[in-house]
Parts: C-alpha cells; sequence; structure tokens
C-alpha cells in the first residue's frame, strides 16, 4: 500500500483519491483554499466514456442521480436553418447517456462520496515545493506545514504548481481566442424537448441551450477575443449583459430571450487548452487532468479525460510492481489518447472564432458538411472509448 498526496481537491483530485483507495492505497487531498467548492463554476456535460470509466468504482449511478439526460444535440446557423439533429456521443449498453450536471453538484457529491470512504481531506494546502526522498516525496505548503508520502499526484488544474516542479521549462497553457459565460435562465416557457442541446454558430457568438427536466433553461456562450485577458479584464463585466445581448441579437434565436431571464450571469472565462506538455512525471511525481492536457471545452471532453486519468493511473499503481515503473506505463497508456482529444477540441472550437467574411465561409462549409456526413464521426474516437477496470496492466 502507498501513502499517495493528491494535490488539488477538485473533480479530479477526488475521483483519483477515491480511484486509488479502490486499489487498497491510502489518498490524501491537499486542497490549495481553504475552504470547499460548494457553489462555484458553471456546469459541465459529461460524455458517455467518462461515465462508463466511474461505473467500476460505484460513482456512475451517484453522477446521474446528481445531472440529468442529453441524449441528443440540434445543430443551427444564426439565421435559424436546422443543421443537423444527432446522438450527443452515443449510449452505453445499459442506455445510459450523456449528463448534464452543475460542476458544483458534481464536486459536492463525489467530496462526500470520499470522505464517506473514510479519506482524508486537508483545506488551506496551497503547494509550495515538494522534492523527491530516498524513499518517496516531500511536499511542503505555504502555510509553513509538510508532507510525506510515497507519490505526490498533482491534480491542480491549468495552472499547476506540480507541473513546473516537474519541469520548470514546462510550456504555458495556449490561449484559444474564446471568452465564456452562461447561466441558469428561470421562467421561461420553451417548446424545446427537455434535454436536447441546442448550439448555435450565430454571426457573433455561438450559443447553446438545454431545457431542464424542470422547465429552466441552462445555456453557455463562447465570444471571440483576439487578445488574451488579464485577470483584471475579466472581473470588469458592469456591460458584460448588454453586450451579449448585442452579439445575440442579430441571429433568429431565442438566445436574447434567455440572457433577458438570468438572474446572474457567470463572469467570464479565458479559454485554454495544451498541445502538448512534454514532460508528465518523476519517478515520484506526476500530473493528470487539465494540469496535463486541458482541452477546449468544445472537445465536450474534460471531465471525462481528467476521469479516465484517475481510473488508468489507479490501475497502474494496482497492478505494476514498482511506482516509477507504474507511471511510466500510465504515461504510455494515456498521451497519444489525450493529445488526440485536445487536437480535436482545438479544430472544433475554430469555427466558433471567425470574422463576418470566416463566418460566410464557415456557413457554406458546415451546411455542405452536414448536408454530406463522413461516414465515420470524427469525434467518434473519443466517446468510444473504454476502460476494463478488472483487467491487469501488463
Amino acid at each position: 500500500m502507498a501513502k499517495v498526496l493528491i494535490a488539488g481537491g477538485g473533480i479530479a483530485g477526488t475521483i483519483t483519491a477515491i480511484a486509488l483507495h479502490e486499489t487498497g492505497h491510502e489518498p490524501v487531498i491537499h486542497e490549495a483554499y481553504d475552504r470547499t467548492a460548494e457553489g462555484v463554476g458553471a456546469f459541465l456535460t459529461l460524455a458517455v466514456n467518462g461515465l462508463d470509466a466511474l461505473a467500476p468504482l460505484g460513482l456512475k449511478s451517484l453522477v446521474k442521480g446528481l445531472g440529468f439526460d442529453t441524449p441528443r444535440i440540434k445543430m443551427h446557423l444564426g439565421d435559424g436553418r436546422e443543421l443537423a439533429d444527432f446522438a450527443l456521443g452515443g449510449q452505453l449498453d445499459d442506455g445510459t447517456v450523456s449528463q448534464t450536471v452543475l460542476r458544483s453538484e458534481l464536486y459536492i457529491g463525489l467530496r462526500d462520496e470520499a470522505v464517506r470512504r473514510g479519506i482524508e481531506i486537508r483545506y488551506g494546502k496551497r503547494l509550495a515545493d515538494a522534492r523527491e526522498t530516498r524513499d518517496g516525496v516531500l511536499a511542503t505548503f505555504e502555510d509553513g506545514s509538510s508532507a510525506e508520502g510515497d507519490l505526490l499526484i498533482g491534480a491542480d488544474g491549468l495552472r499547476s504548481r506540480v507541473r513546473t516542479i516537474i519541469d520548470p521549462k514546462a510550456p504555458s497553457p495556449r490561449y484559444v481566442p474564446l471568452l465564456n459565460t452562461g447561466g441558469l435562465a428561470e421562467g421561461l416557457r420553451l417548446d424545446d424537448e427537455p434535454g436536447v442541446m441546442h448550439m448555435t454558430f450565430g454571426k457573433r457568438l455561438f450559443f447553446a441551450h438545454v431545457v431542464h427536466p424542470d422547465g429552466g433553461v441552462w445555456w453557455f456562450a463562447n465570444v471571440p477575443r483576439k487578445r488574451e485577458p488579464s485577470p483584471a479584464d475579466l472581473t470588469v463585466t458592469t456591460t458584460w449583459r448588454e453586450d451579449l445581448i448585442r452579439g445575440l441579437a442579430v441571429d433568429r434565436t431565442p438566445a436574447v430571450e434567455i440572457v433577458r431571464a438570468t438572474r446572474e450571469i457567470y463572469r467570464p472565462w479565458a479559454t485554454y487548452d495544451f498541445p502538448s506538455v512534454p514532460t508528465w512525471r518523476t519517478d515520484r511525481m506526476v500530473i493528470i487532468g487539465d494540469a496535463a492536457h486541458a482541452t477546449s471545452p468544445a472537445a465536450g471532453q474534460g471531465a471525462a479525460m481528467a476521469i479516465e486519468d484517475a481510473v488508468t493511473l489507479a490501475r497502474c499503481l494496482r497492478d505494476v510492481p514498482s511506482i516509477p515503473k507504474a507511471l511510466a506505463v500510465y504515461e504510455g497508456l494515456r498521451r497519444e489518447r489525450v493529445e488526440a482529444v485536445v487536437e480535436r477540441g482545438k479544430r472544433n472550437g475554430d469555427d466558433k472564432a471567425v470574422g463576418p467574411v470566416g463566418r460566410v465561409i464557415r456557413d457554406f462549409f458546415l451546411t455542405r458538411a452536414f448536408k454530406n456526413p463522413p461516414a465515420e464521426d470524427p469525434n467518434a474516437f473519443m466517446w468510444r472509448h473504454r476502460i476494463d477496470w478488472e483487467a491487469p496492466v501488463g
């Protein structure tokens, strides 16, 4: 049994801790913030490959109970034309389809389950440094405390401290020229079928909405922005609602009505990804999730990739006799797949950030592409992936 230090108590870190606990290890989560993340974050759609990976951990039914079925997508252009109506990522053998869930509720559900299973979570432990010792790793935190373990896992997100400890020359995230926002609208009466995601390539913005089974409308928007915003830029949101409405008013969609019915619009955040992070690991440290391979939301795979990482890493540490070898096998199993997903997400997102001329060209090619779809969905490799928990790792 190994004592595993996990930096980061979000979704990736918590699922990793649960997976390691299932294999007999002793994980301890070290969360930088001095409180939990209740009420923080927007919503996400969890693809079926992520849900399938949760099943052997006893978490699939928990997550399904927190969200709602999102089985289909309808694609539109800003002029109101419907381009396509197709399945969102297929379904599992038991009929399970993609689930849309509030990030905060997903976090709370997973955290409570981790605590129920006896996993320790320490708050206010922002990682300052870490070094390998003869038999393991020593982590020090900004509050002056320290912890020793056999292994340190960096599940600490886009601005990962573990990544820079492993490789001080690690690349910075790549800015994808889009801002994100969204919200939950109430009091509307839309004719849309609940659970069907409507996505619109608008003349100025990309907009998506889905009707919750209770009648509320969950939505997000991608706003093109060529220049990378500073943190200060993202806090100045006094005209944010009006800016969104102006950008959406040129389209024939219910977007303006939805935005006006939203009490609180999420403060915007920038989009980033990592085409490739050269160094994921040392003998006793490794990064997972966004720390290793952040992907554009256009892939629809961010949370699912983190879940796959957690389950794969736990299998490797269960079956491979030494930690250094287990980390090497883990990277070998994951790197090619996650970099392909990042690239696919970048391609999917590029169509959202175009100018007036580019929009005309984009709409022409989108219309033609959906009229004559390829025999094989280029996104299928993402959601068809399956992990056999019971199979030993060679």
